[in-house]
């Protein structure tokens, strides 16, 4: 196994002979970002500078997270409200209002709003922020932003 490795690594590092099961000993020289063979035309070269220097994606359906349900945004949201150290929990419902229900300053909105950014990944404008009064109001805001429709 040693043996490929360090064969591998004496490819890619300079220009190589390999034997092909034809038995024609092909050239292969580093050329752009990769190895390519020496007997490449100007326009096959053109195609893989091209291609060797644009970037592709490719999504895999097990990399591709499934989309959260609305029982599941409920959940994360109360766990991020009630890990605010300012909150006590046995006052804790959706419909409590962080002012006035929680006790929490405008100061302590932001930072619970700001917890909401990092818990979700996305940033939530000023303006709407200024609107999320309430864990349900969160979690509307979060499924409508998901495309989550109840």
């Amino acid at each position: 196994m040693s043996c490929i490795i360090r064969n591998i690594r004496s490819f890619t590092k300079r220009a190589t002979y390999l034997r092909c099961a034809s038995s024609k000993l092909h050239t292969f020289t580093e050329y752009g970002n990769g190895l390519v063979p020496q007997s490449l035309d100007n326009k096959s070269k053109r195609f893989l500078e091209a291609t060797a220097t644009t970037q592709f994606r490719f999504y895999s359906p097990d990399v591709i997270k499934p989309k959260p349900t609305v029982e599941e945004i409920k959940d994360r949201v109360l766990r991020v409200v009630a890990s605010y150290d300012k909150v006590t929990a046995d006052k804790l419902t959706l419909d409590s209002h962080f002012i006035n229900d929680l006790g929490l300053d405008s100061l302590d909105h932001v930072e619970v709003i700001m917890a909401m950014e990092d818990e979700f990944g996305f940033e939530i404008p000023d303006m709407d922020a200024e609107r999320l009064l309430r864990p349900a109001d969160i979690v509307r805001y979060v499924a409508d932003k998901e495309d989550i429709y109840e």
